[in-house]
Order: structure tokens, then sequence, then C-alpha cells
């Protein structure tokens, strides 16, 4: 495949990313829950399909993590504990393959910069978990290991660009919003849409990012823009 087919490929998948994203975000806010569960299996696919497109050679675990995500995806959208779990199982995966992709690509190079995200990611993560605690009953020690999972994401990703490192930030506060629902806490004002928008805006700066540090990108017009319409 030539240089412009594959960015051709590429700008078409990124361009029906952003408007699943918006699809899922509008339905989400409508109520509209078949529309719902029809377009949330398709976000992080096409994202992957955007991720082969754009890159000849992308990190081996990038697509694993996003294939991990979709499992997790399809998996929470089944209004059961047993489900609920798998599904954070298989999100604790793709962290694993998240975090294993960023040190083995130099982001924990810059020592103190590292040590310093570390110790704010682990005091906001003590923060949560300690106002959260009461409320999540049997499920304390699987969020609790879940998230520091998502932590460590969190600041591995950082290590790599800024892209990354806001990624993994948005991805933390994804599920620290899911973690409140979990805890009997008062939602937001749309509380439903925050936790997708953040999601898919993370998903996209980590692999974006991911690329970006580790891919040697064809000259070409940027491939982000039509995300630009789209939160998670």
């Amino acid at each position: 495949m030539t240089i412009s087919t594959r960015l051709r490929s590429a700008r078409g998948l990124l361009s029906a990313f952003a408007v699943t994203s918006a699809t899922h975000l509008g339905a989400i806010a409508a109520g509209a829950s078949v529309l719902q569960n029809a377009t949330k299996p398709a976000l992080v696919p096409l994202l992957a399909g955007y991720v082969a497109a754009r890159a000849e050679k992308a990190p081996k675990l990038l697509l694993p993590a996003l294939a991990f995500s979709t499992g997790g995806d399809v998996l929470l959208q089944f209004d059961q504990q047993a489900a609920f779990l798998a599904g954070m199982g298989s999100f604790a995966a793709a962290h694993v393959c998240y975090v294993t992709m960023f040190v083995k690509a130099g982001a924990l190079a810059d020592r103190r910069r590292t040590v310093i995200l570390a110790l704010a990611y682990a005091a906001a993560w003590a923060v949560m978990i300690t106002q959260l605690w009461p409320g999540l009953g049997d499920l304390k020690i699987p969020v609790a290991v879940y998230s520091l999972l998502l932590a460590s994401t969190a600041v591995t990703s950082a290590g790599l660009n800024w892209r990354a490192g806001l990624g993994g930030g948005l991805f933390l506060l994804s599920d620290t919003l899911i973690a409140t629902e979990l805890a009997d806490w008062k939602a937001l004002p749309g509380h439903g849409v925050w936790i997708m928008a953040t999601y898919v805006l993370a998903q996209f700066l980590l692999a974006d990012g991911t690329l970006r540090a580790t891919t040697a990108a064809p000259a070409a017009a940027p491939l982000s823009a039509p995300l630009a319409a789209t939160g998670r």
C-alpha cells in the first residue's frame, strides 16, 4: 500500500471515528439506549483501524491495548457484576499494555519528572480512594487495584509527550467518574456524556501521542482535524 493510499485510509477511518463518537455522545444525551449500544463497540475498533492505516509499524502493544479496551467496552454494556468485573479486567490488560509500551519507549528516562508525577498521581489516587471507599462495597479491592493501573498509565504516558500524557490523565478522570457512580455519589449534569467524552478523547490522545513519539509520520496534512468535533 502506498503512503498516499494509507493516508487516505487513515483520514477516512479517523473521520468515521469522529462521526461515530459524536453520534454516540448525542445518543447518550438523548437517552437513545439502542443507538448507544450500537455505536459504543465501534469506537475503539475504528481508532485501531486508523492506527494501523497511519503507521506501517506501530508499536506492537498499541493495537492489543485497543483490542482489550474494545473488550472492556462491550462487557461493560451488560448490567451484571460478573460482566462488569470482566470488563474491568479487560481494561486492566489494556493498561498493562500501555504502561509496558510507554516504559519501553523511554517514558521513564527523566527520573526527576517521573518521581514528581508519580507522587502527584499517588496523592490524587489516595484522596480518590479514601473518598470513594465507603460506597464501593464488594468492589473496594478491584477498584483500588484497577485505579492504580490507571494512575500508572497516567504517569508513564506523561513521559512520552504532552498528547499521551493528557490522554492518560483523561482516562483516569473518565474512570473516576464511573467510580463515583459505583459509590452512589450524586451524578453531575450530563454525567454519562462526560464519562464517554473524556474516554474517547483519552484513547485518541494515547494512540496519537504514541504514534507521534515512536513512528516517523509521512509528510502530509494533519490527520487529527476531523476529531475536533467530538469529545470522548
